[in-house]
Parts: C-alpha cells; structure tokens; sequence
C-alpha cells in the first residue's frame, strides 16, 4: 500500500480548460486533465503514487496524508480588533462562547 493510497482527491469541471481537473491537496502542483470525470479521477491517482515512489526511490519523504495526520482541534486566527469585538458581541447576544460561535461558523452552521 503507497502512501498516496490514503491522499484526498478531488475532481472538478474547468470550464477554461474544458475538462475535468483531477487534484490531489498533498502535492497541490500536480493536477490532471481528461475529458471524462472518471478518467481524472484515475489520472490522478495514478501520478500521485507515481510521484511518491519517485520521492521514495530518490530518498525523499513524501507527504503524508491528511487523513493521516494527527489534529489537536486547536488553531489560532488572527482578526482586527473590530471583528473580535463584533463577534464576542454576538456570542453574548446568543449565549455561547467565543470559541462555540466560532467553531458554529467555521463549520458551516
């Protein structure tokens, strides 16, 4: 099993390019092209492990995977201080947090 086997991939329609793009967020550089949504898929997948044992046959570390990777749940964000005011007001105004409302927030509620 290649690390490349757990990367997150993504298809999307490129109207610029008039196909689909194939992406792999843990090499962001690399993409691939193909007119149909499948074959971008497996485009993609395929340069990706490709490019992994490259780094690996040369001696290099290749990323891991996102979904592999340890989170602690905790990032700092730094925000003019007129937001930070807006938003404690509003967290008090509902009764939550800081932190609550802005967790609510950053994932989509």
């Amino acid at each position: 099993m290649s690390v490349a086997d757990h990367y997150t991939y993504r298809v999307h329609w490129s109207a610029e390019d008039d196909e689909y793009v194939g992406t792999v967020a843990e090499l962001p550089s690399v993409s691939w092209l193909a007119e149909d949504r499948m074959e971008a898929f497996i485009g993609i997948q395929r340069i990706a492990e490709e490019i992994v044992a490259d780094m690996e046959a040369s001696g290099e570390t290749p990323p891991a995977a996102i979904a592999d990777r340890h989170y602690s749940g905790k990032f700092q964000v730094r925000v003019p201080e007129e937001v930070h005011r807006r938003l404690a007001v509003r967290a008090a105004e509902q009764g939550v947090s800081l932190n609550a409302l802005a967790s609510s927030r950053l994932a989509g509620a």
